[in-house]
């Protein structure tokens, strides 16, 4: 029998509980072993609920019993869940997890720690919630060189531009309809502005280049600035708006970054609505490899931590394969990147071909402005173009 303890009994650590619980017979088939949860760690009380039984408050009687084999971080933030992780990998204790942050701030360094202990850091939940992509490009596309990560990797944000495309309505109503459906936080920052898709892009090119990279050195832009408008242009382009996660590698060099992109009818991730998430990854060999599923949720999340822990009991004594070092991974300068972009103006069509040169215009049935779609240029070229110019707002296109 192998024990595991849970720290924190939030959405996620509940849905564990509950997994384990539920679908011990599975758990336990596929895992070789039979799982028993010894402990929750959580600072309040839970009276009536399952896991009063086995509910602790101090850390140090998980970290110090040796009859705890695998912990199971769900708590999220960065502290103390650092301290509890790095604490429980040094003891001798493998670690499953769902917390980006922590992954995306401190990835190499537990992954180090649980390398020279003979156990496993694993951190499947941390970017996809129920999609599987950790295990998939570290232990399956493993032929390839990933040239290309790209994705939808937020249900938030994903949510809010789906409900501004097919009612019409206006950002700010669409997020507060969002905190009150539970899909997105009362302080929905980090997801409207990028800070929890960077996060994960950063882990993901992490994984695929085999060094860290700073999810802070990302350009990283979110939707805020999303208007109903803009949804009126891009339909009469046949496209749609989505928040994207993108990195590309090209030999040695990556490119990095978040933003909302203009997406054309036909592309894998056009269709991908609500709270569904989807990733695009390109090897060289192997093509485009699509995953698309549930990236949030208490259930698809949890599930996705307690196949980690599965993994982890199969492995008790041998760490994977999971390859990510401390070395830093240089970004490219953003302002280089070339693409196209797609800019509303209350400017004159001859003063914009006067600045742009080529362009296609568009109408998007807007009183007062023009729409136009630039030729390819760098980031650097468009800013100053466009500051001569005065814009509304710019969106780029995926090319």
């Amino acid at each position: 029998m192998i024990k595991v303890a849970i720290l924190g009994y939030g959405t996620v650590g509940s849905g564990v509980f509950q997994i384990i619980k539920e679908n011990n017979d599975i758990v336990n088939k596929k895992s070789g072993e039979e799982i028993d949860i010894k402990y929750v760690l959580d600072l309040r009380e839970f009276p009536g609920d399952p896991c009063e039984d086995v509910l602790v408050h101090d850390y140090d009687v998980i970290l110090n019993d040796p009859e705890v084999e695998v912990v199971i971080e769900v708590m999220g933030g960065l502290h103390p869940a650092y301290e509890f992780v790095k604490s429980a990998l040094e003891a001798g204790k493998s670690v499953a997890t769902s917390n980006k942050e922590l992954v995306a701030k401190y990835g190499a360094e537990l992954i180090d720690i649980a390398i020279s202990h003979n156990r496993n850091f694993l951190f499947e939940a941390a970017v996809g919630g129920g999609i599987p992509i950790i295990r998939p490009i570290n232990m399956h596309i493993t032929a390839d060189r990933i040239q290309e990560i790209a994705g939808i990797m937020n249900g938030t944000t994903n949510y809010i531009l789906t409900k501004m495309e097919k009612e019409g309505a206006d950002f700010d109503s669409t997020l507060k309809q969002a905190q009150d459906l539970g899909y997105a936080e009362r302080n929905p920052e980090a997801d409207i502005e990028g800070f929890d898709a960077v996060r994960k892009i950063a882990i993901l090119t992490s994984l695929a280049t085999e060094k860290t990279v700073n999810f802070e050195e990302i350009y990283t832009e979110g939707i805020s600035e999303i208007t109903s408008d803009d949804f009126k242009y891009a339909k009469a382009m046949d496209m749609t708006i989505k928040l994207i996660a993108c990195s590309k590698m090209d030999g040695k060099r990556v490119t990095a970054f978040v933003a909302p992109m203009l997406l054309k009818e036909g592309h894998p991730l056009y269709p991908i609505q609500g709270v569904t998430n989807g990733i695009l990854v390109r090897g060289n060999m192997v093509g485009d490899i699509a995953f698309i599923g549930s990236g949030a949720g208490k259930l698809p999340t949890a599930s996705a931590v307690v196949s980690d822990v599965v993994d982890c009991v199969r492995h008790l004594n041998t760490s994977t394969t999971i390859q990510w070092s401390a070395d830093k991974q240089e970004l490219e300068d953003f302002s280089f990147s070339k693409k196209k972009f797609f800019v509303r103006t209350t400017a004159s069509k001859d003063k914009v071909r006067d600045v742009f040169k080529d362009v296609d215009f568009v109408d998007g049935g807007v009183d007062g402005e023009i729409g136009f779609v630039t030729s390819v240029m760098s980031e650097n070229d468009f800013k100053a173009k466009a500051g001569t110019l005065g814009i509304v707002s710019r969106i780029r296109l995926d090319d």
